[in-house]
């Protein structure tokens, strides 16, 4: 079966940190996206952020060497970070600990080519007391331009 292509960017990001490991999507994307996917378990939400940044750097989503891409990748990062926390991006002062799986895309989500690409970052896991099984779900998605 082909399907249509679907140019959200931020749906894109959510169903690859969803979906983990497991088969192919249920969504066709542009060719010229690129995505990367990673895990990251902390009460730090720093090792969070460079855990994202170093998994965009290293499967050349941005540029290791250049401050615009990775600043639209931060804040792409901070907005995602403030859903999975409810507004207040602070874990471990506050006794909390997330584990989650994140993905990052970057492409361009329309169709005229000068608009550029856009970078999405979507975290899905856990967040609770730093007390296995006290945990419950959260998601979070950010999306900037470049």
């Amino acid at each position: 079966m082909v399907l249509a292509i679907d140019r959200r960017i931020g749906k894109y990001a959510i169903l690859l940190a969803m979906n983990g490991d497991q088969e192919e999507l249920p969504v066709a994307t542009p060719t010229h996206w690129k995505s990367c996917m990673g895990k990251v378990g902390s009460m730090d939400s720093q090792k969070v952020v460079a855990a994202i940044e170093t998994a965009a750097k290293r499967e050349g989503i941005i540029k290791a060497d250049g401050y615009r891409e990775t600043h639209a990748l931060y804040h792409a990062i901070m907005d995602a970070l403030s859903g999975v926390t409810r507004g207040q991006v602070q874990l471990g002062s506050v006794m909390r600990t997330v584990g989650l799986r994140f993905a990052v895309v970057r492409g361009n989500p329309y169709e005229d080519v000068e608009e550029g690409d856009w970078i999405a970052v979507a975290l899905y896991g856990t967040i609770g007391a730093p007390v296995r099984g006290s945990e419950h779900e959260t998601i979070g998605l950010g999306i900037n331009h470049i």
